[in-house]
């Protein structure tokens, strides 16, 4: 099964604050949407609470320590990123979308064969963070930058990495 990290980070890797994203970018909102769609995506619970409600056409898959903790019908509970990973296997996904927050990022990026990035040219405070990554460890494969206009108040980047393989 491929690893797929998505994320938005700031240049000083910020990517949340008190649990909600620090900007509102559309345009990252529509790739994302895009990439995701129609697969199963994982994430911690914070980040499962703060979307409100399952995103339509994806899979849910959220990790918490909490037992009790329920998702609608047809999304997933878990109590360890190795647990849902095995169910993903035993169902046959080719690829899981990891889409937060900062502690699931931290835990998945060694594995990640794919980071799907969204480089917001800013340097917000924030509570959340994007882990450091070695980029001697990553192959740049695609960017494409947009600057600032009437609907995007920080210029940013669409970045894809892809894990170079160890010899």
């Amino acid at each position: 099964m491929k690893l797929t990290i998505v994320a938005a980070k700031a240049k000083n890797n910020v990517i949340g604050k008190e649990n909600d994203l620090i900007w509102r970018l559309p345009a990252d909102f529509k790739r994302f949407k895009a990439i995701t769609s129609g697969h199963y995506i994982l994430m911690g619970r914070k980040t499962f609470l703060s979307l409100g409600k399952p995103l339509p056409d994806r899979t849910h898959l959220v990790i918490t320590r909490d037992p009790n903790f329920e998702v609608p019908e047809g999304h997933f509970t878990f109590g360890t990123i190795e647990d849902a990973f095995t169910f993903c296997n035993k169902l046959g996904v080719n690829e899981l979308f990891i889409i937060g927050g900062g502690e699931i990022y931290s835990q998945t990026i060694a594995m990640a064969d794919k980071l799907i990035l969204t480089e917001v040219e800013a340097e917000p405070e924030g509570d959340t963070y994007f882990p450091e990554f070695d980029p001697k460890d990553w192959k740049e494969v695609f960017r494409e930058y947009h600057p600032v206009d009437s609907r995007h108040r920080f210029a940013f980047s669409f970045v894809d990495y892809e894990k170079i393989e160890q010899q």
